[in-house]
């Protein structure tokens, strides 16, 4: 059996969907095919998209490793997906991290403590949350009593759609007590 059209684009469509690398004895048995054809196939699928019959590489290469095939993001273009995955957000915060990430960007820099005091409950796996997302950052410790200081991030001035912390609207006008010293420094 001959590796035709409809096999070939067989062929392309487990390379894409995988996670692992496949061998070519597994991709011989799932397409019922030779391996010594698979292994053609394979070999001008990558000659193709690295474009060396003169046409334009593709944004992807087809890499053998780990004892299989697999299709890779070309290193040229890491930076692309790179900037996609960081502007994309599978989940959203949670209110608790929503609540945490306010009370960090108007009263940094702020430690963990000062923020588990202002919202009277424990914020460390929110913290966490919020460091492992790039929301916010360590600032500095403090030498005194040895707390770390967080701060917001610049992710979270482009995701906002601001230049700085200064274009953040007063929240006092949102608190219950009009008197609010919130937006006062410490």
């Amino acid at each position: 059996m001959t590796l035709d059209v409809n096999t070939r684009g067989a062929l392309e469509a487990i390379l894409m969907v995988t996670d692992a690398p496949v061998s070519l004895v597994a991709l011989a048995t799932a397409l019922e095919c030779p391996v010594k054809e698979v292994r053609e196939a394979v070999l001008a699928l990558k000659a193709e998209y690295d474009g060396v019959d003169g046409a334009e590489p593709r944004g992807f290469e087809l890499r053998e490793v780990g004892g299989g095939w697999r299709i890779y993001v070309r290193q040229e273009f890491d930076w692309a997906v790179r900037m996609f995955i960081s502007n994309e957000n599978p989940t959203k915060l949670s209110q608790a991290a929503l609540e945490t990430l306010a009370v960090i960007a108007y009263k940094q820099p702020i430690s963990r403590g000062q923020i588990a005091s202002i919202r009277a409950v424990n914020v460390d796996s929110v913290v966490r949350t919020l460091l492992s997302r790039g929301l916010i950052t360590e600032l500095y410790t403090d030498s005194e009593t040895g707390a770390i200081n967080y701060g917001t991030s610049e992710l979270l001035l482009e995701l906002l759609g601001i230049n700085s912390l200064d274009e953040m609207p007063l929240i006092s006008p949102y608190l219950p007590d009009a008197n609010s010293t919130f937006d006062v420094e410490l």
